[in-house]
């Protein structure tokens, strides 16, 4: 008997973060931020199975996204408060997120804090 569990309702993500998104999926596309955001990444048309971002997101994936990026060599954002916001809704805990992001727990606190407060006024 399998258990359903409930859909991951993932914040709306920035529109610099479209080609991640799409292609990856939300959950994946944090996986894949959170290991190579800031870091420059070149995107070869045919991946050999090299690299580390190959073995996270698997070869088409990979090809695929280096299709949408504007040029093959580029740096991967780091998208801190649609990251913090996109894990809590996975369930994580605040010292998770911190840990996860390395960033204070004021800063995480002071983000789904500031989230909040946009979802009442709308």
């Amino acid at each position: 008997m399998s258990e359903h569990l409930p859909a991951i309702r993932y914040p709306r993500h920035p529109a610099h973060l479209d080609a991640y998104v799409e292609v990856l999926g939300p959950a994946l596309a944090v996986r894949f931020l959170i290991a190579f955001g800031g870091c420059p990444m070149y995107f070869p048309d045919d991946p050999k199975g090299r690299s580390m971002a190959e073995a996270l997101i698997g070869p088409a994936r990979l090809q695929a996204l280096g299709q949408r990026m504007p040029s093959r060599s580029i740096e991967i954002p780091v998208p801190r408060v649609w990251l913090i916001l996109a894990l809590k809704a996975e369930g994580k805990g605040i010292a998770e997120i911190c840990r996860t992001l390395k960033t204070t727990s004021r800063n995480v606190k002071d983000v789904i804090r500031r989230d909040m407060l946009k979802a009442r006024a709308a």
